[in-house]
Protein backbone atom coordinates (compact mmCIF):
# COMPACT_ATOMS: atom_id res chain seq x y z
CA UNK A 1 0.00 0.00 0.00
CA UNK A 2 1.63 3.24 -1.17
CA UNK A 3 -0.04 6.05 0.72
CA UNK A 4 0.89 9.74 0.78
CA UNK A 5 -0.30 11.61 3.87
CA UNK A 6 0.06 15.35 4.00
CA UNK A 7 -1.42 18.49 5.51
CA UNK A 8 -3.64 20.56 3.22
CA UNK A 9 -5.18 24.00 3.79
CA UNK A 10 -8.55 23.69 5.54
CA UNK A 11 -10.08 25.55 2.59
CA UNK A 12 -9.16 22.45 0.54
CA UNK A 13 -10.60 19.97 3.04
CA UNK A 14 -12.60 17.24 1.23
CA UNK A 15 -15.99 18.16 2.69
CA UNK A 16 -17.92 15.34 1.00
CA UNK A 17 -15.55 12.80 2.53
CA UNK A 18 -15.64 14.41 5.99
CA UNK A 19 -19.45 14.28 5.91
CA UNK A 20 -19.18 10.50 6.12
CA UNK A 21 -17.78 10.86 9.64
CA UNK A 22 -19.77 13.91 10.76
CA UNK A 23 -23.19 14.35 9.13
CA UNK A 24 -23.40 18.09 9.89
CA UNK A 25 -21.83 20.36 7.28
CA UNK A 26 -22.38 23.30 9.65
CA UNK A 27 -20.42 21.54 12.41
CA UNK A 28 -17.56 20.68 10.05
CA UNK A 29 -17.39 24.25 8.77
CA UNK A 30 -17.39 25.51 12.38
CA UNK A 31 -14.32 23.49 13.41
CA UNK A 32 -12.26 23.80 10.22
CA UNK A 33 -10.93 27.33 10.96
CA UNK A 34 -7.88 27.04 13.22
CA UNK A 35 -7.65 23.27 12.69
CA UNK A 36 -5.22 21.17 10.69
CA UNK A 37 -6.51 19.01 7.84
CA UNK A 38 -4.63 15.95 6.65
CA UNK A 39 -5.40 13.86 3.57
CA UNK A 40 -4.26 10.39 2.61
CA UNK A 41 -3.84 9.84 -1.14
CA UNK A 42 -3.17 6.76 -3.19
CA UNK A 43 -2.32 6.98 -6.89
CA UNK A 44 -3.28 10.67 -6.87
CA UNK A 45 -6.77 10.14 -5.39
CA UNK A 46 -7.79 11.15 -1.87
CA UNK A 47 -8.80 8.01 0.03
CA UNK A 48 -8.94 9.44 3.54
CA UNK A 49 -8.98 12.66 5.51
CA UNK A 50 -9.00 13.95 9.05
CA UNK A 51 -9.28 17.24 10.88
CA UNK A 52 -7.52 17.98 14.18
CA UNK A 53 -8.29 21.05 16.29
CA UNK A 54 -5.92 22.50 18.90
CA UNK A 55 -7.13 22.65 22.50
CA UNK A 56 -5.59 24.38 25.51
CA UNK A 57 -2.61 22.98 27.42
CA UNK A 58 -0.98 21.05 24.57
CA UNK A 59 -4.01 18.90 23.78
CA UNK A 60 -5.53 18.37 20.33
CA UNK A 61 -8.90 16.94 19.32
CA UNK A 62 -9.44 14.64 16.37
CA UNK A 63 -12.66 16.18 15.09
CA UNK A 64 -13.22 13.92 12.11
CA UNK A 65 -11.57 11.03 10.31
CA UNK A 66 -13.03 9.33 7.25
CA UNK A 67 -12.05 6.91 4.49
CA UNK A 68 -13.77 6.56 1.12
CA UNK A 69 -16.26 3.66 1.35
CA UNK A 70 -14.57 1.65 -1.41
CA UNK A 71 -11.23 1.95 0.45
CA UNK A 72 -12.47 1.00 3.93
CA UNK A 73 -11.17 -2.07 5.75
CA UNK A 74 -7.92 -1.92 3.74
CA UNK A 75 -5.78 -0.27 6.42
CA UNK A 76 -6.00 3.33 5.18
CA UNK A 77 -7.81 4.61 8.27
CA UNK A 78 -5.29 2.87 10.52
CA UNK A 79 -2.36 4.31 8.54
CA UNK A 80 -3.88 7.81 8.67
CA UNK A 81 -4.61 7.65 12.41
CA UNK A 82 -1.13 6.27 13.21
CA UNK A 83 0.45 9.02 11.12
CA UNK A 84 -1.58 11.71 12.92
CA UNK A 85 -0.73 10.22 16.33
CA UNK A 86 2.96 10.37 15.40
CA UNK A 87 2.68 13.87 13.94
CA UNK A 88 1.28 15.35 17.14
CA UNK A 89 3.62 13.30 19.37
CA UNK A 90 6.59 14.70 17.42
CA UNK A 91 5.09 18.20 17.63
CA UNK A 92 5.21 17.96 21.45
CA UNK A 93 1.50 17.49 22.12
CA UNK A 94 0.49 16.34 25.57
CA UNK A 95 -2.53 14.35 24.42
CA UNK A 96 -4.90 13.62 21.57
CA UNK A 97 -8.65 13.46 22.24
CA UNK A 98 -11.65 12.24 20.26
CA UNK A 99 -15.40 12.03 20.77
CA UNK A 100 -17.34 9.06 19.40
CA UNK A 101 -20.50 7.06 19.90
CA UNK A 102 -20.86 4.60 22.75
CA UNK A 103 -20.75 1.54 20.46
CA UNK A 104 -19.73 0.48 16.99
CA UNK A 105 -16.55 -0.16 15.09
CA UNK A 106 -15.27 3.40 15.67
CA UNK A 107 -14.94 2.81 19.41
CA UNK A 108 -12.87 -0.35 18.89
CA UNK A 109 -10.82 1.45 16.19
CA UNK A 110 -9.71 4.16 18.62
CA UNK A 111 -9.15 1.75 21.51
CA UNK A 112 -6.88 -0.42 19.33
CA UNK A 113 -4.66 2.64 18.93
CA UNK A 114 -4.34 3.37 22.63
CA UNK A 115 -7.25 5.74 23.26
CA UNK A 116 -8.95 5.28 26.64
CA UNK A 117 -12.40 6.39 27.76
CA UNK A 118 -12.06 9.60 29.76
CA UNK A 119 -15.68 10.73 30.14
CA UNK A 120 -19.23 10.50 28.83
CA UNK A 121 -21.23 13.41 27.42
CA UNK A 122 -24.87 12.35 28.01
CA UNK A 123 -27.34 13.11 25.21
CA UNK A 124 -24.61 14.82 23.13
CA UNK A 125 -25.91 13.62 19.78
CA UNK A 126 -29.55 14.56 20.43
CA UNK A 127 -28.60 17.99 21.79
CA UNK A 128 -26.06 18.89 19.09
CA UNK A 129 -27.48 17.49 15.85
CA UNK A 130 -30.81 18.47 14.27
CA UNK A 131 -31.52 14.94 12.98
CA UNK A 132 -31.10 11.66 14.86
CA UNK A 133 -27.91 9.75 14.05
CA UNK A 134 -28.11 5.98 13.74
CA UNK A 135 -25.29 3.44 13.79
CA UNK A 136 -26.14 -0.14 12.87
CA UNK A 137 -29.83 0.68 13.30
CA UNK A 138 -29.39 2.04 16.83
CA UNK A 139 -29.76 5.74 17.62
CA UNK A 140 -26.74 7.48 19.12
CA UNK A 141 -27.46 9.47 22.25
CA UNK A 142 -24.31 9.75 24.38
CA UNK A 143 -20.78 10.58 23.27
CA UNK A 144 -17.71 8.93 24.75
CA UNK A 145 -14.69 11.20 25.16
CA UNK A 146 -11.48 9.23 24.61
CA UNK A 147 -7.93 10.35 25.30
CA UNK A 148 -4.52 9.19 24.13
CA UNK A 149 -1.92 10.61 26.49
CA UNK A 150 1.61 10.93 25.20
CA UNK A 151 4.37 9.98 27.61
CA UNK A 152 6.51 12.90 28.70
CA UNK A 153 9.97 12.84 27.15
CA UNK A 154 11.65 12.43 30.54
CA UNK A 155 9.47 9.46 31.55
CA UNK A 156 9.24 7.69 28.20
CA UNK A 157 10.99 4.33 28.27
CA UNK A 158 14.05 3.92 26.08
CA UNK A 159 13.91 0.83 23.94
CA UNK A 160 17.09 -0.40 22.29
CA UNK A 161 16.91 -2.94 19.53
CA UNK A 162 18.63 -3.89 16.33
CA UNK A 163 22.33 -3.93 15.41
CA UNK A 164 22.82 -0.22 16.16
CA UNK A 165 21.82 -0.89 19.75
CA UNK A 166 24.34 -3.69 20.13
CA UNK A 167 21.85 -6.54 19.80
CA UNK A 168 23.11 -9.33 17.60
Amino acid sequence: MSLLIQEVPTADAPLELLLQADPSEDKIRSYLPGSKCFVASRAGSVVGACVVKPLPAGAHELMSIAVQPDHQRLGYGTALLQWVIGYFRNAGARQLEVGTGTFGYQLAFYQRHGFRVASIAPDFFVRNYPEPIFEDGIQLFDMLRLTLRYPEASTAPTIHCGPAAGVA
